[in-house]
């Protein structure tokens, strides 16, 4: 949630609210109600002291003044009890309009949409395209299986068999790894949630489209483990020296894909049901910059340990999501299209969805909000895609990449004849 004090007194923190294109007048909206909430918190705090000034003043009233004083303390308590549901619903209508107001743009961001994304840095060859794309080229090994999974489940479904499943075990286990001796701490974590853990995690109200529901809404799957994993420290104090508190969650994310009819509807590179890693910190504020990049350089271990050419990009302002403040995306090379595409990403939400969490840090005797950060360390299906085109072989066989070798158990797949 946004820091309604900053945006009211701070120019530049509304300034950049405003970089990500919010509906018009919505700001203007959410200070008017922060307005209309601090004068009715004004009045019932006056009214509340006077009362207890003339509550205190009947015990000590002479018996003649006694009923006027009771007469008195009355009529203030029949205000206040007009005045409180009042200012519970002014306190209501400014939250549910600053849920809508998104986290301040980092000045460093980009102004825009994709196109203006800034390319920060490009890593390895390109590589020529394949001869089947990764769609065929799974179907052909074997190693995915969308026809019965359609007929069962839908469009965007599918199974991952035989050495494709084999395959995203060993890449879990690696990545898990790698992350973990980084000083993530392993979690598989619930992904059904309740509402509150979608709105304080920030992804609700403004994506609730991509979310789908369960149990007429008292409960909904999770599209990455970051949510549950933000809700650990919910409400809570740490201590300062106890952060960073690092987690490496791993589950099964769900997601609508609402706006993406006709995009990427072959093969696995976007689906409804996938496999992810992710990270989450909690850190210092001193720190959360330098936990960002340090988020990105394992990401960039993690993509070029599977020899993928890749860049990093700077995402604009138009392609960070409500929550996030800066973000960087890993995008690798997809010979067949001939294109890079977003492989991961790693955004920093400085105090924005803590604040909706309420878990806050000591130190010097005083509390403050930590920031939160997070990144994705594989998204499996995804990541399997631009494996199946850079290791596939002239000869129609598909290569292992060395690292994932000793935990597949072969370091090849033969061709499959029809």
């Amino acid at each position: 949630m946004i820091d309604v004090k900053r945006l009211r007194e701070a120019p530049d923190y509304r300034s950049g609210i405003e970089r990500k294109q919010v509906a018009d007048g919505l700001i203007d909206r959410v200070l008017a109600a922060d307005e209309a909430r601090r004068s009715l918190l004004t009045e019932v705090e006056e009214l509340r002291a006077r009362q207890n000034a003339a509550s205190k003043e009947i015990g000590r009233a002479p018996a003649e003044e006694r009923e006027a004083k009771i007469a008195a303390a009355s009529a203030l308590k029949d205000d206040l009890a007009t005045k409180e549901p009042l200012l519970a619903d002014a306190d209501a209508r400014l939250r549910e309009l600053a849920l809508q107001l998104p986290n301040p743009a980092d000045a460093s961001a980009p102004v825009g949409g994709e196109d203006d994304n800034e390319v920060l840095r490009v890593v390895g060859e390109q590589g020529a395209a394949p001869q089947i794309d990764h769609a065929e080229f799974g179907v052909r090994m074997g190693f995915v299986e969308s026809e019965h999974a359609v007929e069962m489940s839908g469009s965007r479904f599918a199974y991952l068999m035989r050495e494709g499943a084999l395959l995203e075990l060993a890449l879990v286990q690696w990545v898990t790894s790698r992350i973990v001796a980084e000083g993530f701490t392993p979690v598989v974590p619930p992904v059904l949630v309740r509402e509150h853990a979608m709105e304080e995690a920030g992804f609700f109200p403004t994506d609730r489209a991509q979310v789908y529901e369960v149990d007429g809404g008292e409960l909904f799957l999770v599209g990455t483990s970051e949510v549950a994993l933000s809700a650990l420290h919910r409400g809570e104090i740490v201590d300062a020296g106890a952060l960073p508190l690092r987690y490496a969650g791993f589950s099964t994310c769900f997601r609508r894909e609402a706006g993406t009819w006709g995009k990427d509807t072959r093969g696995i590179f976007r689906v409804h049901q996938f496999d992810k890693a992710e990270m989450f910190s909690f850190v210092h504020p001193e720190r959360s910059w330098d936990e960002l990049d340090a988020i990105l350089a394992l990401q960039e271990s993690i993509v070029g340990g599977l020899g993928l050419p890749y860049r990093v990009v700077n995402c604009a302002t138009g392609e960070l999501g409500a929550a996030a403040a800066k973000k960087y995306d890993i995008e690798v090379w997809l010979p067949s299209e001939g294109r890079y595409r977003e492989l991961t990403s790693c955004s920093n939400y400085l105090d924005y969805s803590a604040r909706r969490l309420g878990t806050r840090f000591r130190a010097d005797g005083r509390t403050s909000l930590v920031h939160t950060l997070n990144g994705t360390a594989c998204a499996v299906g995804r990541t399997l895609v631009f494996l199946l085109e850079h290791y596939q072989r002239p000869d129609g066989s598909f290569a292992v990449p060395e690292v994932l070798i000793p935990l597949c158990g072969f370091d090849r797949v033969e061709a499959r004849r029809s």
